[in-house]
């Protein structure tokens, strides 16, 4: 039963961070750079910071669990945070040229198989005397082939759209429409957007230990990671102000009490994934292989709602019935792959 509510609360994690790009489509009079910095406060520093101040017992303060004993964590958690900094900014540019549904799956699927064994990995490199990489089971292993065959899939629906639909009506469902720009940034988001989970993994020490319950043990990692994330975004943006000169979009008065609050509910909705990771694997300690795979189960499940709005916002309206067979196919696969290990173990 403990599994089942723990898999249910990742669920609508996913569901949130699969609706967060919705709220971006009501920010008006901006450009990308100046929204994305803003609602990014929100997702990166703000709601992080809230959520770890709940894995602090009551007498301690958040700043005790950065000591010198565990320096090299906080830094190589802080680290992959930056590096998935490259991957949360091209996702954002991978929705523009692709789309939610595509883009997502795309880079989502990809982020999940890299994620998952990138984790463990790392973690050998530096303390090979955890025996990380004992998590990577041969069902584990399996899960992760058979995502980058459902990613493998879902580009190629891609591309038959691409190939099937005029000019005008892809810019009609996506307005900077570009299957080769947009399928390269996507991949490379969800290479880059794996170092999430290594980062966590680097940092799932960094608790209150006992005194810390089990479903926020995960949050003051979560914090360093989107901290390091953030100062990635932050200077891209910052610089994409500069040369568009885009500065002039914070000093629209009249568009802040729009466009903050739109920005602040799509920061809440993206953090809810990593809120509810912490959260559902919190009733997942009696299952190892659900706790490595855990992160792509999240993914997995981002995938499948994001085509869920894909289908509410006619992403993929005007499509022959073969090319939706085929991508409904591919993610049919991708859900499959975050379950299959635990039907193998």
């Amino acid at each position: 039963m403990e599994i089942l509510i723990g898999l249910l609360i990742i669920a609508v994690g996913a569901f949130c961070q699969s609706s967060s790009y919705v709220p971006i489509n009501k920010v008006k009079g901006w450009s990308w750079e100046s929204y994305w910095l803003v609602q990014g406060v929100f997702a990166w520093l703000l709601f992080p910071l809230l959520g770890a101040l709940l894995a602090v017992p009551a007498g301690h303060s958040l700043f005790e669990l950065f000591t010198p004993d565990n320096r090299f964590n906080v830094l190589m958690t802080m680290l992959f945070g930056v590096l998935w900094g490259v991957g949360g900014l091209t996702f954002g540019l991978s929705m523009r040229y692709l789309g939610v549904a595509l883009g997502q799956s795309i880079a989502l699927g990809t982020c999940a198989a890299g994620g998952t064994v990138l984790g463990p990995v790392l973690l050998n490199a530096f303390f090979p005397e955890m025996g990380a990489l004992s998590s990577l089971t041969f069902a584990v292993i399996s899960g992760v082939v058979v995502t980058l065959l459902g990613i493998a899939i879902i580009g190629i629906a891609g591309m038959m759209k691409a190939n099937s639909l005029p000019e005008e009506q892809k810019k009609a469902a996506v307005k900077d429409f570009n299957f080769p720009k947009g399928i390269v940034i996507a991949l490379l988001a969800g290479v880059m957007s794996g170092c999430f989970n290594v980062g966590l993994e680097f940092g799932k020490e960094i608790n209150f230990g006992d005194l810390t319950p089990d479903i926020f043990k995960t949050l003051p990692a979560t914090l360093l990671v989107t901290l390091g994330g953030f100062v990635t975004n932050a200077v891209y943006c910052l610089y994409q102000n500069f040369k568009n000169r885009t500065f002039g979009d914070y000093a629209k008065g009249s568009l802040w009490l729009n466009n903050a609050l739109f920005c602040a509910l799509a920061g809440a909705l993206w953090y809810s994934q990593f809120f509810g990771l912490s959260l559902g694997k919190g009733f997942l300690t009696e299952s190892p292989t659900l706790m490595t795979l855990s992160f792509c189960v999240l993914m997995a499940l981002n995938v499948t709602f994001a085509n869920v709005w894909g289908i509410i916002l006619k992403e993929w309206k005007g499509c022959s019935k073969k090319t939706i067979a085929v991508l409904v196919l591919g993610l049919c696969i991708l859900v499959l792959s975050s379950f299959l290990p635990e039907l193998l173990k």
